[in-house]
């Protein structure tokens, strides 16, 4: 299995908000409230619309069972309101618009490899490499670090991670403090 990156520049991050934003409200959303609270992309996709009427988002995260509490970034507040406006309260945030071939289940969430395919097209048109659906929760953990590496040790709670070298390492630090290093070998 490949190790997926987070997306480090900026300027590439609202740029694919953009993207997003000019295709679609949904993949918009998913993408932002992806780069916004740090949550693997499973909790992500069971998220329904009664979760995202307060001003925090609270859950229990389905791979480790630990009880979640994050704030909705406030940049995303009002097109996070328009967009479920017509929605019911327990419809899945992030549905998908096709009928389940099998079960011929309607109003289910997007599975993994669609939410897979959202980003990798996005990727593809910014010309990133080794993005996947955790890039999403691993850009969140590095913006946290490079505004402020004081936030190592809440990464490290987050993640449940020991050892700092293993955050760092989880986050695609490690790489770069490396690349770094040697580049600037005389």
């Amino acid at each position: 299995m490949r190790k997926v990156q987070p997306i480090r520049d900026e300027r590439v991050i609202e740029g694919m908000k953009d993207y997003f934003y000019n295709r679609s409200m949904r993949n918009y959303l998913f993408f932002c409230m992806g780069i916004y609270s740090g949550l693997r992309v499973s909790d992500l996709l069971k998220l329904q619309v009664m979760q995202t009427k307060g001003t925090h988002i609270s859950l229990v995260e389905q791979k480790n069972k630990h009880a979640k509490m994050f704030i909705i970034h406030p940049s995303i507040r009002s097109d996070l309101d328009d967009f479920t406006a017509d929605m019911h309260q327990k419809d899945y945030l992030f549905a998908s618009r096709q009928i389940k071939t099998i079960s011929r289940m309607r109003n289910r969430p997007i599975d993994r490899t669609t939410a897979y395919r959202i980003l990798s097209d996005a990727a593809h048109e910014f010309k990133l490499k080794d993005i996947g659906v955790h890039s999403l929760r691993k850009t969140w953990a590095y913006r946290l670090y490079m505004d402020n590496p004081e936030n190592l040790a809440l990464l490290m709670d987050m993640f449940g991670h020991s050892d700092p070298r293993e955050t760092l390492d989880y986050i695609g630090l490690t790489q770069d403090m490396m690349d770094k290093a040697i580049l600037n070998l005389r």
